[in-house]
């Protein structure tokens, strides 16, 4: 069974630990899209590992894990990465392995990278990784893949920095190299998870451009950067939190107004952690916008939603959440293509009543209180999208299966 977990927001909505909890029962895990630019938190009890390029499945140890032919690889951050878990304790050998069709990210699309962004009249507020830049020339044919370490005369074609970078990791990526295809063909009867990076409204096609990433991010995604048939996919989970955030520039209806709503911000903000695993840079942080997760359902076929962090309102005595824009004298329903109208439009809010209790304990659906499950219900009603799982905190253990995404 092949199951997609993607962002159904602006990225940073929790996918991290949702793939980590769901790969307990999957053999094979899957990354499809992005690169160093992603950042997946996990916490086993006291331990904490932050991930951006391995897939969020290789802390356990039996799991094999895929770096997809959709994701741009930096060779330095990669074996840093693996170097990482080395030194906690974690064998990676012989379990991760990388699509031959990946495109690798070059010292000095880095470097481009940053200074385009600082070009811009209006920055789009890059991690600076080099991502764009990698997507960029692999749109121009001009990119090198894992494939490619092998053509000697693609390699002549380098410039002599890129040349020098590639010899010191060329062997260990090549050893990693695998047909992705044929070896998912080869695993029919296995349980594989499709991992995402960022999320639909950072979708290069579907997300709010150009304040997006440059990778495939939707669901549609994990078809071709994972190098499968799209009627070969199952399920897709969408992830989100109990409300917004967003890192970098670019439209956020939903957004705190930090003059009225600062404190709130604030709070969401220290109490979510709310802050970059790649970057450090706080999120901005808003009420759930539920017009942008229906579309997020509808533009990705979600079959069940994951809400995460909604213990984080555990003391909030009201909850609120965005279920339509006011744009000038329009009310839009709609998630609207147009930056400018994005820009202008303000939130029509909804209030549902707080818990005032902590959710830390809950188990089950019915550990929930009355309020958050009706707040959860409204949810569903809305985006007309089942919740499957209700996480209520960082731990595996802080999990609450309504569904399991394993049963057909």
């Amino acid at each position: 069974m092949n199951v997609v977990v993607i962002g159904a927001q602006w990225g940073d909505e929790g996918k991290g630990k949702i793939v980590d909890y769901l790969a307990k029962e999957a053999q094979i895990i899957v990354r499809y899209s992005g690169g160093a630019n992603a950042g997946h938190t996990i916490v086993i009890g006291a331990e904490q590992y932050a991930l951006h390029l391995i897939p969020s499945g290789i802390l356990y140890p039996d799991k094999i894990v895929v770096l997809g032919a959709g994701m741009v690889i930096d060779p330095k951050a990669l074996f840093s990465e693996l170097e990482m878990l080395k030194s906690r304790g974690i064998d990676t050998t012989g379990r991760v392995f990388i699509s031959d069709r990946a495109h690798i990210v070059l010292p000095r699309y880095i470097e481009i990278d940053k200074e385009r962004d600082r070009a811009r009249k209006k920055p789009i507020g890059t991690t600076g990784r080099g991502i764009g830049i990698t997507y960029s020339m692999k749109a121009e044919r001009d990119s090198i893949r894992i494939a490619d370490l092998g053509w000697k005369e693609k390699i002549d074609e380098l410039e002599e920095t890129d040349r020098q970078f590639l010899a010191e990791y060329q062997d260990r990526l090549q050893a990693m190299a695998i047909d992705l295809t044929s070896f998912l063909a080869g695993h029919k009867n296995a349980q594989i998870l499709f991992e995402g990076a960022q999320g639909t409204l950072l979708d290069l096609d579907l997300g709010t451009y150009p304040y997006v990433s440059s990778g495939m991010s939707c669901a549609a995604g994990a078809a071709i950067g994972g190098c499968i048939g799209p009627r070969n996919l199952d399920k897709i989970l969408g992830v989100f939190k109990a409300y917004s955030t967003r890192v970098g520039n670019g439209p956020f209806p939903s957004e705190f107004d930090p003059e009225g709503e600062g404190e709130l911000e604030r709070f969401v903000r220290e109490t979510g952690r709310e802050y970059g695993v790649t970057t450090g840079r706080p999120r901005r942080c808003g009420y759930l916008d539920l017009v942008a997760l229906r579309y997020a359902c509808r533009t990705n076929s979600i079959d069940s939603l994951v809400m995460t962090h909604l213990d984080v309102y555990d003391t909030m005595e009201e909850i609120k959440a965005c279920v339509a824009y006011r744009i000038g004298d329009r009310v839009v329903e709609d998630f609207p293509a147009s930056i400018e109208d994005l820009n202008k439009a303000e939130p029509i809010l909804r209030s549902f009543p707080g818990w005032k209790q902590s959710l830390k304990n809950a188990r089950t659906y019915q550990d929930l209180p009355e309020n958050a499950r009706h707040y959860i219900e409204f949810i569903e009603r809305y985006c007309e999208t089942p919740v499957g799982i209700v996480s209520v905190g960082y731990d595996r253990s802080e999990t609450i299966i309504r569904t399991s995404p394993w049963t057909k």
